[in-house]
């Protein structure tokens, strides 16, 4: 009898379990999941938002394939990422290692460097045009203190991408060295005792244990950071709409375009698609030759 009854109250305990999740499981298949293999359908017909569709087949897939203007902009994404990811992590450990140490009032900083990342990207996007105007901006106003003359940090197709770059680094700094002081927080200080017993250093000790038990952390980063920039989309098209001459045309503008300047809906689908096999590709690459190193070791 008390096993038909614990065997009850387990069954209602999973159910009850079910019955909270059931919500959130509804929206992601409504919102996210049905969404995507309706994206795929359209990826292979020539709908434009207005007409039924016709299906084309892989017409949308050869033609973005042939076109430079499609590569061109995964150019610019990929030299997008990798100016921003490595710079994003060596600041946010740099940052995590700072505020790590136990000193009065450095949650203060924690919550500061923090900031910026719940801020809204149109929002960021409008101040660092701001900061990085020519005649108004408050960074060509402290270089012409030192009588350097105005910066068309925006505006010059070979300052373009590496302005934006910036902002998103400083953007992105704070949830990575979240990221990376938990990860610093988990290494017991008992192995930087016996560390410095023998005689290492901090440089000697950073190198031998803090990153080397760091590595899970690094993975996920880059993991996260590989998703993140190569579907770089709002920065981009506030603060440059993808100009000046194309320099910033990042594969989310050139979607953005197909879709909703020449209503290319199938096309579009047809490219997002691409972008999102590449992405799976390298964030499994990324994983398999860390794994394959641990493995060695």
């Amino acid at each position: 009898m008390r096993k038909i009854m614990k065997f009850t109250v387990k069954k209602k305990m999973v159910l009850t379990a079910y019955l909270f999740i059931l919500p959130v499981l509804a929206f992601n298949l409504l919102f996210r999941v049905a969404p995507i293999f309706m994206s795929l359908n359209l990826s292979f017909t020539d709908y434009d938002g207005f007409t039924s569709p016709n299906f084309v087949g892989f017409e949308n897939y050869l033609n973005l394939f042939s076109q430079s203007e499609f590569w061109q902009s995964m150019l610019r994404t990929f030299q997008f990422a990798f100016e921003v990811i490595p710079l994003n992590m060596i600041i946010s450990l740099f940052l995590a290692l700072i505020v790590n140490d136990k000193i009065k009032g450095m949650g203060f900083f924690r919550a500061a460097f923090y900031l910026p990342v719940i801020t809204p990207m149109v929002a960021v996007s409008i101040i660092w045009m701001w900061i990085y105007d020519p005649q108004a901006g408050i960074l060509n106003y402290f270089l012409s203190l030192f009588s350097i003359p105005p910066v068309r940090f925006l505006q010059d197709p070979s300052n373009a991408m590496h302005s934006v770059a910036i902002m998103r680094i400083w953007r992105g700094v704070g949830w990575n060295m979240i990221i990376y002081l938990a990860g610093l927080q988990g290494i017991s200080q008992n192995l930087y005792e016996a560390a410095s017993i023998d005689g290492a250093n901090k440089f000697r000790q950073f190198f031998k244990i803090t990153m080397p038990l760091l590595k899970p952390v690094h993975v996920y980063v880059v993991t996260v950071a590989i998703i993140s920039t190569l579907q770089t989309f709002t920065e981009m098209y506030v603060m440059t709409s993808g100009g000046p001459l194309e320099s910033t045309t990042t594969i989310g503008v050139l979607i953005y375009r197909a879709a909703f300047d020449y209503m290319k809906m199938g096309y579009a689908s047809a490219m997002s698609f691409v972008l999102g096999i590449i992405i799976m590709l390298l964030s499994l690459f990324n994983l398999l030759i860390n794994k394959k190193g641990d493995d060695m070791n």
